[in-house]
């Protein structure tokens, strides 16, 4: 086959879906985030820093999302394999310094299995970081089944 299907894409309506939802969860947990929205391709789609978000995890959100969205796997998977002797050991210094190694980027993934961006969250714990980022993907994925449930 020449050519592929149009591909679902994430819309910018999309994108402030996840980040109202983060948001919220970053202010239900105290720790006010940067988060990053990126589409499939990796372009940066959204991005927001609360009032009291570290001005140094910028990069940090958007490279996870980056990652995220270019693995279509979340970063954290990459932790252990990166690591000095590991398989994939000097990746987070591939792509100008945008690949990220550490927790808090996930990719969005429709029901079907179809990645269609990412979303990537800094300034909290690893652990802090991915539970900002699925909130605002399940956000989205809520609204995109009452989306349909309404259109049906």
């Amino acid at each position: 086959m020449a050519l592929t299907r149009p591909t679902t894409k994430l819309t910018l309506d999309g994108a402030r879906i996840i980040l109202a939802a983060a948001e919220a969860k970053a202010a239900g947990i105290g720790v006010d985030m940067d988060i990053a929205i990126v589409d499939d391709a990796m372009h940066l789609l959204a991005f927001h820093r609360m009032d009291g978000a570290k001005l140094t995890s910028i990069d940090v959100a958007i490279g996870k999302a980056y990652t995220a969205a270019g693995t279509r796997l979340p970063t954290a998977n990459y932790a252990e394999s990166a690591k000095a002797g590991g398989p994939a050991f000097g990746i987070n210094v591939s792509n100008a310094g945008k690949f990220m190694i550490v927790k808090g980027g996930l990719p969005i993934k429709l029901p079907t299995g179809e990645t269609i961006g990412a979303v990537g969250c800094s300034s909290g714990s690893g652990e802090q970081d991915t539970e900002v980022s699925q909130a605002g993907i399940d956000a989205l994925l809520a609204a995109l089944a009452s989306e349909q449930q309404t259109n049906g």
